[in-house]
């Protein structure tokens, strides 16, 4: 495994704690992607420095801690500027990859199906165009004086515009996928079977719980982002009605735009649920700042309104139960022990149920404003 050295830069407006998880979670996704972190590097600072990220005056001890600890790789905290990384793999002469990059390069490995492998090459080719250099400005017929006239578009040139084409290649096929989902949730609507979404932060258990649900054969591990490509079964609910339960990918603080943008066909599930189950890791030393995140996301989505359950998950890790397992729409359970299933399909069996009898309602109410009703149960 390569040895990587982490830096980290906490503003001034940033809470210590904050900061601290972000660079454990930084630390938990370089091994994610096959990488082992040798050592932290902290700046604090009131601002960004513009062309190197951290102060200048570090970068002759960032040099010398990758010498002495043998770090081949340098990991940002923050998503960085084409200058920026350009400008510290000259002064550190190491591989420079910030959080983004990091993210881009675990859903690469992780992808299995055709869609995810689409959508993850969408979202590197996203990142990477505006990050191309090299020679061929100057060596262009744009150029100007002597021995600069070229034959034309050089290599940088070419590049960018294969790029360019790929790109448009890819967005059209991830919307056929698109289409593809469409064409399947009609046909699920059809058949008047709900769907519900296990939707939460990277890592809390979504996949065990799935697993545990449906017993389906999916990857479960302790790693980040362990899964990638959306999975939907069938399951009947204790009153003998069946719904359509769908895994999807974690999410995570500072998600970056590209896989929003890229695997916006997959987050579609989630916007056409009719129920989400927001999973939660009880045990998470921030559970709070990854409940936040969840809502984040859910709220770019268009989706924060929808009816929810709310899982704590992995109680099994706690040194005591809570006194009850569910409260409302909260429900506490540890999907690896299998304890607090019931209670949770007897929840999703009732809020379904509440959902289905306000259906009609709605349906009233739009045709009474002359309007299309957005629920598919309406249009029904």
């Amino acid at each position: 495994m390569h040895k990587a050295l982490l830096i980290g830069l906490r503003l001034k407006d940033t809470r210590r704690c904050d900061f601290l998880f972000s660079m454990d979670e930084l630390a938990g996704l370089a091994a994610s992607a096959g990488v082992a972190p040798s050592r932290r590097l902290v700046q604090e600072r009131a601002g960004i420095d513009p062309a190197y990220y951290i102060g200048r005056g570090k970068l002759d001890e960032v040099t010398a801690i990758c010498a002495e600890e043998g770090a081949e790789v340098v990991i940002v905290n923050d998503p960085l500027s084409p200058a920026q990384a350009r400008n510290l793999q000259d002064r550190i002469s190491r591989k420079i990859l910030d959080r983004t990059q990091l993210i881009l390069d675990i859903f690469a490995q992780r992808a299995r199906t055709q869609e995810g492998k689409l959508q993850v090459e969408l979202a590197q080719l996203t990142y990477l165009l505006p990050r191309l250099t090299g020679k061929g400005v100057e060596l262009s017929r744009l150029g100007g004086g002597i021995g600069t006239r070229g034959p034309g578009e050089m290599k940088l040139e070419i590049d960018r515009r294969r790029i360019r084409e790929r790109i448009h290649s890819l967005r059209r096929a991830i919307d056929r996928v698109r289409n593809t989902r469409a064409l399947h949730r009609r046909r699920r609507e059809r058949q008047n079977i709900p769907t519900v979404a296990l939707v939460g932060y990277t890592n809390a258990g979504k996949s065990t719980l799935f697993t545990t649900i449906t017993h389906a054969r999916t990857l479960c591990s302790p790693k980040l982002f362990a899964t990638l490509d959306p999975l939907c079964r069938r399951v009947h609910l204790p009153g003998g009605s069946p719904c359509y339960l769908s895994d999807t990918v974690g999410f995570i603080r500072k998600l970056p735009v590209e896989l929003v943008a890229a695997f916006r066909a997959t987050l579609e599930e989630v916007v056409s649920a009719d129920l989400l189950v927001h999973v939660c890791d009880v045990s998470s030393v921030d559970l709070e700042g990854d409940l936040t995140a969840v809502d984040r996301v859910l709220s770019e989505l268009g989706a924060h309104q929808k009816p929810m359950l709310k899982v704590y998950n992995k109680c099994d890790l706690l040194p005591s139960l809570p006194p009850r397992q569910r409260s409302g729409d909260i429900i506490y359970l540890s999907a690896l022990k299998g304890g607090g299933i019931d209670l949770l399909l007897d929840a999703i069996q009732q809020k379904l149920d509440r959902h289905s009898r306000s259906a009609p309602d709605a349906a009233r109410e739009c045709a009474n404003h002359g309007i299309d009703c957005p629920s598919a149960k309406c249009v029904q």
